[in-house]
């Protein structure tokens, strides 16, 4: 007996008050019917319902069963006719966050795409490296990337992301190439400050330990797309993600050091405020953004 066969027959016989009354709506014997009610209440060891010569009623247990039953049998009937007419109705407003040369890079170019998907989907995208909090501002949806902090979120990996130590071809040539990470006390660093995840430092893994530099930095900003622009003009090393720098690496405008101290990957995260109420509309461009991240011949 499966068990949404018995789930079927919990919500037949609570509504409808009787086990005769579920077994003729399923066309089966109302001891057949007894004998699934008498499975499910093994099977979860509790008590559902109490029977009597007279009438059924439900326990605590069986009130609460009864409401996440009920739910979860008309998510699967909304399903269901999703399908069977062929097209997905999806519509409202959809607020996303993303950090902002990320969002600008690999959010902002889909959300055409998700639109013309789903055009009764109106979208509103907020770049800003700043960490916003999704429930006080009312977000849907929220882009992060790197390690995060513990939180009441829930947390959905889209993609890996690489960081790397680089630096312009002209730089090393002038400064030299530091060869451990400590050595970067010595070298022109250029700080994000305290944004994006790089408020606890480089870091860096030597003798499978996970080691935190904070270099000497006379230039910052949270702009992570002037920190790539100061580096191509020799300012300074940085530490950037692979997603941001790829091209430049390919090209010869940048180089990677310190390749042999480089951390495992982190990830790049969907951030939502709900998982169990979370809006179709929201699935649907969570699921955009996987897809297209699985694709290796995205990031080249």
């Amino acid at each position: 007996m499966s068990r949404f066969t018995q789930l079927e027959s919990f919500v037949a016989v609570a509504t409808l008050g009787t086990l005769s009354a579920a077994a003729r709506q399923a066309n089966i014997a109302p001891a057949m019917m007894g004998r699934r009610i008498d499975a499910l209440e093994e099977r979860l060891g509790v008590k559902l319902i109490i029977r009597s010569t007279r009438k059924l009623s439900l326990t605590p247990e069986g009130h609460i069963f009864l409401e996440e039953a009920q739910r979860i049998l008309k998510d699967l009937a909304d399903t269901e006719s999703l399908i069977t007419e062929g097209k997905v109705k999806i519509s409202g407003p959809l607020r996303i966050t993303a950090p902002a040369g990320f969002g600008r890079k690999h959010v902002a170019p889909l959300i055409p795409i998700f639109c013309e998907q789903y055009p009764d989907v109106k979208v509103s995208l907020d770049l800003t490296d700043r960490v916003v909090d999704l429930v006080e501002e009312q977000y849907d949806c929220a882009i992060r990337i790197g390690d995060l902090e513990n939180s009441q979120l829930i947390a959905i990996r889209l993609a890996e992301n690489h960081r790397v130590v680089v630096a312009s071809p002209a730089y090393l040539k002038t400064h030299g190439i530091p060869q451990h990470p400590d050595e970067l006390q010595h070298h022109e660093c250029l700080s994000f400050g305290a944004q994006g995840n790089q408020h606890k430092g480089w870091l860096f893994k030597e003798n499978d330990q996970i080691i935190a530099i904070k270099p000497r930095a006379r230039l910052s900003c949270s702009d992570g797309s002037v920190l790539l622009e100061w580096t191509l003009s020799g300012f300074g090393l940085s530490w950037r993600s692979m997603w941001e720098v790829r091209r430049e690496i390919e090209k010869g405008t940048l180089v990677t050091i310190l390749d042999n101290y480089n951390t495992p990957a982190n990830g790049i995260y969907a951030m939502l405020p709900d998982r169990k109420h979370l809006p179709q509309r929201t699935r649907s461009f969570i699921e955009l953004l996987k897809n297209t991240y699985a694709q290796k011949k995205y990031w080249k």
